[in-house]
């Protein structure tokens, strides 16, 4: 119901049943009639003011879209890179003319050259302010991990360190399920080398994390479009796509190509489980997470990529 259509009920409905009610106690003493009379005008205008005020606090905000809508932001399956470099640039120029030094920031997808230890961040990513990064262990089979991270580089190493922490855990539960399996049972033995080369694979990507890697390829920024500019000259930079229709981070998905990937993002790697699930004896053995050649991350840059989030 609009405002307009409320204030007519209102009108309608509760502005007649006063009046009745006035009519009925005409005949009563004058404080008496006072006294009530102004109670109900109040609880009226209560009645009013609330219903408004939850009619109003229903509206979106500006920027926000209808529940569940997610913005996508980065480089699309099968799309080519260099031309999404050259559009993110596009982009970025016009807003940096359109804008003046003193507009709004917005968030903004940075896509590196290569891959990045945490120590080098703060040159790159210095003077604005960052929200998270992507990495991925220099494993060939190694899923990516978003990082929440505002502080640079501490959060970002203090990250990889939980990661480190939770793939080790996930070694020790492969290690577990594949004790359980017989050797000498041909399927059963197929299942535990399975689960073996995954307990290699996270103790690798372990190994790495701990290390503080030299494994983060992109970030989600926040910044002036000036500011988004001056990133982009950095030679360390490949793309800086701004995205000022994202207005809340839990309502964007972030697509950024892999160093690796120098023409088109191929198929997504599936996000390895944190914990594996018990198989039954006739479970097919789950394979170690697939190389995304130049698929983005375990997003390769599509609406279903798939990535870690690091909680």
């Amino acid at each position: 119901m609009t405002s307009g259509r409320l204030l007519r009920h209102l009108d309608r409905a509760i502005i007649p049943a006063l009046a009745q009610f006035f009519t009925r106690v005409g005949g009563r003493p004058g404080r008496i009639k006072f006294l009530t009379a102004a109670g109900l005008i109040a609880s009226a205008g209560v009645i009013v003011t609330a219903v408004l005020a939850t009619h109003e606090k229903a509206k979106p905000r500006p920027g926000e879209g209808p529940a569940g809508t997610v913005v996508h932001v980065g480089v699309a399956q099968g799309q080519s890179i260099p031309g999404y470099v050259a559009t993110s640039r596009t982009e970025l120029e016009s807003l940096v003319e359109q804008a003046p030094k003193a507009s709004p920031e917005v968030y903004a997808l940075v896509s590196l050259k290569g891959y990045l230890a945490p120590d080098r961040l703060t040159p790159v990513l210095g003077g604005v302010a960052v929200a998270e990064v992507y990495a991925r262990a220099p494993n060939g089979q190694s899923q990516i991990v978003k990082i929440p991270a505002f502080r640079i580089p501490e959060d970002v190493v203090s990250g990889m360190r939980q990661l480190a922490d939770r793939k080790e855990a996930e070694a020790d539960s492969f290690r577990e399920l594949a004790a359980k399996l017989s050797e000498t049972d041909s399927a059963e033995g197929q299942l535990r080398d399975s689960y073996l080369a995954g307990a290699a694979a996270a103790m690798a990507e372990a190994a790495a994390y701990r290390s503080g890697c030299t494994c983060v390829y992109a970030a989600v920024v926040r910044a002036v479009p000036v500011a988004l500019d001056q990133i982009a000259s950095r030679p360390e930079v490949r793309a800086v796509d701004p995205a000022p229709e994202v207005q809340r981070l839990d309502q964007a998905v972030f697509l950024a190509p892999l160093p690796e990937q120098p023409v088109t993002p191929v198929s997504p790697t599936p996000v390895q489980p944190s914990t594996p699930p018990v198989p039954s004896p006739t479970a097919s053995p789950p394979a170690p997470s697939p190389t995304p050649s130049p698929s983005v991350s375990s997003p390769a840059p599509t609406p279903t990529r798939s990535i870690e989030p690091l909680r």
